[in-house]
């Protein structure tokens, strides 16, 4: 919390983006700082992992279910716009069909606007390759991972339909995919592309959503 309200101090920094936080490191202190602070951008990667108690235990992730709840009821009751985005892995050693259940449970209540979803896959060295045998089998983890990401990204349509009309501040990164196209990000860290204005790469644009997906927002550029 101190370190982005000495770096906000600095002349020309205009956004600062605090991301990836472990759950049992957000202190009280740092959500009043991203609530309060102008620079601040109001978006936190959150990483979840899973939804059951059992699996995060084995994950050694120190905190449950009703603890990261109670955490991003917390952040979103300070932080007014919250844009919440998460990490998730399906089928770890042991996980069982009704704890990923909890999993998806989590994800409908929390409704986070974006997701970095994965499969688990063994890996050299780690405590969980040496104690958990990989024992879900690679079609249950596909047929878990289809699930989550399907939900996911209607999930994710419907947080970005809610901008619909919404002119954003938008920081430009470069041109988009299609020519003549511009994308950069909002606060919240949402991929936004709107049609070249002669802006480059670093530039602060006003833009107006018109049209949205479940992973980018479509504008055009306003005065």
């Amino acid at each position: 919390a101190d370190l982005i309200e000495l770096v906000s101090q600095v002349e020309g920094i205009r956004r600062i983006r605090f991301t990836s936080p472990h759950p049992k490191d957000f202190p009280e202190k740092l959500i009043d700082v991203v609530a309060q602070n102008p620079k601040a951008c109001k978006h936190i990667h959150l990483p979840l992992q899973a939804g059951n108690d059992r699996v995060l235990q084995l994950m050694n992730r120190t905190y449950s279910q009703s603890e990261f709840l109670a955490l991003v009821e917390k952040m979103r009751t300070r932080i007014p716009n919250l844009v919440l985005t998460t990490d998730v892995i399906v089928g770890f050693p042991t996980e069982t069909e009704a704890e990923f259940q909890d999993t998806l449970k989590v994800m409908r209540t929390v409704e986070f606007d974006a997701a970095f979803m994965f499969k688990y896959s063994e890996r050299q060295h780690t405590i969980a390759s040496r104690k958990y045998p990989d024992d879900v089998p690679e079609e249950e983890k596909t047929s878990r991972i289809t699930r989550l990401v399907d939900l996911q990204k209607k999930i994710a349509l419907k947080k970005n339909q809610a901008h619909l009309g919404t002119v954003f501040e938008v920081l430009v990164e470069g041109r988009g995919k299609k020519e003549g196209q511009l994308l950069g990000r909002n606060d919240g860290n949402k991929i936004v592309v709107f049609p070249d204005n002669g802006a480059g790469p670093g530039d602060f644009v006003q833009v107006r959503i018109d049209e949205v997906t479940s992973n980018t927002l479509i504008g055009v550029a306003v005065d």
